[in-house]
């Protein structure tokens, strides 16, 4: 029982050593951040970088060629008065016809096509 109790002993006399040379490097790291300026993080997700580098900056978008989804509503409905959004979406193949509610309405404020009952009309 007697070797137990020195085995707990010297661990706890190591840990205790341990600690104060920990505690004494957290002073020091402590000092130096206080020396630079720095203020410690608070809770969150840290910010990025400040200045943005060759490697994080955003890709270069390249300009469209041809015309655009809008241009080509256009020509469609000139080409079909009456045309309803299904099928204006099939006639421009878009596996997604929901896109046209977004783009005609802005057509029509522009004035180039205008919207009888379901179909669109030139403007």
């Amino acid at each position: 029982m007697a070797q137990a109790s020195t085995t707990v002993d010297k661990a706890k006399a190591l840990l205790e050593e341990r600690r104060a040379e920990l505690q004494e490097e957290l002073k020091q790291i402590e000092s130096a951040i206080s020396g630079l300026g720095g203020r410690k993080r608070g809770p969150g997700r840290p910010r990025g970088a400040s200045s943005t580098t060759s490697s994080a900056r955003a890709p270069r978008r390249r300009r469209r060629r041809g015309g655009s989804r809008a241009d080509q509503a256009v020509k469609i409905i000139t080409d079909n008065p009456g045309i309803g959004v299904a099928e204006l979406g099939k006639k421009m193949h878009l596996k997604a016809p929901n896109y046209l509610y977004r783009v005609l309405p802005d057509l029509e404020k522009e004035g180039r096509v205008k919207k009888q009952g379901s179909g669109y009309h030139p403007g």
